[in-house]
């Protein structure tokens, strides 16, 4: 899977899904940051389930909408609860819903426990707030991975 990975094509499909999710972030900066937080480009993380080169492109644009915080522990915490989230996604992808709850987890628990360090929030309360914005994110990316599924796109050739 690695060598389809660093194709011209597949590199091309991960840097736009990279510009996707960082432009939707910021433009919907309001909702995107914070304990209290739906980002919709978080919608994008069950892409994996159809194409594994959304996994460096999730990172990737969540580090560039990241450096958006300033936030040291948020670049480096936020984006790898999102690749943490997209690779267990892409590993769960015969499993639907265990796929779906990745982002949910990995992101409530680990930007969560960031967001309470850095801002002196309740841990607890802190994670099941970023982990219900996720629920919300995830189930937008539920309707879209259903709409993509129901059009003719072949997913293979953009492997």
């Amino acid at each position: 899977m690695f060598r389809r990975m660093l194709t011209t094509r597949s590199l091309c499909v991960s840097a736009m899904i990279a510009a996707l999710y960082a432009a939707l972030t910021l433009l919907l900066a309001p909702i995107s940051y914070g304990n209290l937080q739906c980002r919709v480009s978080e919608a994008m993380t069950l892409l994996p389930m159809v194409l594994p080169q959304a996994i460096p492109g999730l990172f990737v644009g969540c580090l560039i909408a990241n450096l958006y915080t300033g936030s040291v522990w948020d670049i480096l915490f936020g984006s790898l609860a999102t690749l943490i989230a997209a690779i267990g996604t892409y590993s769960l992808r015969k499993r639907p819903v265990l796929a779906a709850a990745c982002p949910v987890v990995a992101n409530g628990l680990i930007v969560g426990a960031v967001l309470s360090v850095t801002y002196a929030l309740p841990m607890a309360l802190t994670m099941l707030e970023v982990a219900v914005g996720e629920i919300g994110a995830v189930l937008i990316g539920v309707a879209l991975l259903a709409a993509l599924k129901r059009t003719k796109i072949d997913w293979s050739r953009l492997q």
